[in-house]
């Protein structure tokens, strides 16, 4: 172990809870893995969690000054800073209002139910991929009381044709863009217009989980304005592609965000001081959202050489999916164990400087030892060339021997 391993550790270790030392083998390998991608030369995406709390704390006391006045007195339940960043995220998406939440769990369990009671129907239409079916533990049955219903299991939005078809009434229709379990995939915008029109038809209204919305833009040929208009409400996310601290934002009709004020005090949201979440997001609304439209551009190339690499690799088979992507994140799957894969991808990025990939997970579907890791583009990934993702690959294979 050198000096600088010495000094990297406990600032990696104690910014990521790892508790103890090699005596538990998981956390070992999280520092691990976190040191490789740290220190790679060359990497894809370098998303703020890699950061240690020192610079996390540099990067925001350097940007602050760009976006607030700091000698402003700070933000106190939701004034302040935090109203600013409402304001703007409602002249961004074209909406009435916008509220802060702490987080996006929150955000939209709270739109979900205020859109219920409206409409005098607690069931939400949703695909079963979606965040509240996956990530939130049953949230929208056991703490908003709501029904979900699926009007498809394919993996991709639901069309017109399945909302109109569906034989149960919902209230509202949930469309996560993009649903990101299913290869963060959309639908054409035609399509999308079709899908809304078709929920209207039925008397129900829309809500998106917009948690990456902002990267949707450059696949519909549509500003952010014209994508939300389509919804009654939209959630967006801070921390999700802006590279935020945490939170998101809840944004509609005004009456609709003043009772989801009410209910985001009565579920535990409303925070004495919000201010450093609250700068960080618009420090990543000035500094990231310019970009995305040549992080998706750039996602094309690396998904184009990744399938070029591996279809002259020695791998069986593989898929890279979507191909082309949606977005600047799409999906890489291959026929080996998990452990196997995110040792390979460790291993490369220790020995060479370059991580191609992150981790890897073992597919919830399908025959067993299939496993899939999600790649994310931004801007340490828009230096890469075709020729280097291919060479990359072309180590990273080496290491499946």
């Amino acid at each position: 172990m050198t000096d600088t391993d010495e000094q990297v550790r406990p600032q990696v270790r104690a910014q990521y809870g790892v508790r103890g030392g090699a005596s538990d083998d998981e956390q070992a390998e999280r520092l691990r893995r976190i040191t490789a991608w740290r220190r790679a030369e060359r990497i894809l995406a370098r998303p703020p969690v890699d950061r240690t709390l020192g610079e996390q704390l540099a990067d925001l006391t350097a940007y602050a000054g760009s976006v607030a006045d700091l000698e402003q007195p700070a933000d106190i339940y939701g004034d302040g800073i935090v109203g600013v960043l409402e304001e703007r995220i409602a002249g961004l998406l074209g909406m009435e209002a916008a509220a802060f939440f702490p987080t996006g769990t929150m955000a939209q369990q709270v739109a979900l139910r205020c859109w219920a009671g409206r409409t005098g129907n607690p069931t939400v239409a949703l695909h079963p991929l979606a965040h509240p079916e996956v990530h939130e533990r049953g949230a929208l049955g056991s703490v908003s009381g709501l029904r979900t219903v699926h009007p498809t299991s394919e993996p991709r939005l639901p069309t017109a044709q399945e909302i109109h078809d569906f034989a149960e009434p919902f209230g509202t229709l949930m469309l996560e863009l993009p649903l990101r379990d299913a290869g963060f995939v959309l639908p054409e915008w035609e399509e999308l217009e079709a899908v809304v029109a078709a929920a209207r038809e039925r008397d129900a209204v829309v809500h998106v989980d917009g948690a990456r919305l902002w990267e949707c833009a450059p696949r519909f040929g549509r500003g952010l304005p014209e994508i939300a208009a389509l919804a009654d409400s939209v959630y967006v996310s801070f921390y999700k592609t802006l590279g935020g601290l945490s939170g998101a934002a809840l944004a509609g009709p005004e009456s609709l965000i003043e009772e989801a004020r009410t209910w985001r005090h009565r579920y535990g949201g409303l925070l004495f001081q919000q201010f450093p979440a609250a700068l960080a997001a618009l420090i990543g609304l000035d500094r990231e959202l310019p970009k995305l439209s040549s992080y998706v551009a750039q996602a094309k190339v690396v998904a184009g050489a990744l399938a070029e690499g591996l279809t002259e690799s020695a791998v069986p088979w593989f898929r890279v999916h979507p191909e082309p992507p949606h977005t600047h994140q799409f999906q890489v799957w291959l026929p080996y164990g998990a452990d196997v894969l995110t040792e390979a991808a460790v291993r490369q990025a220790e020995e060479t400087g370059v991580a191609l990939f992150r981790r890897w997970h073992p597919a919830s579907a399908g025959p067993p030892g299939l496993s899939y890791t999600e790649v994310t583009v931004s801007e340490a990934g828009l230096e890469w060339t075709a020729r280097d993702v291919r060479a990359a690959v072309e180590e990273f294979v080496q290491r499946l021997a």
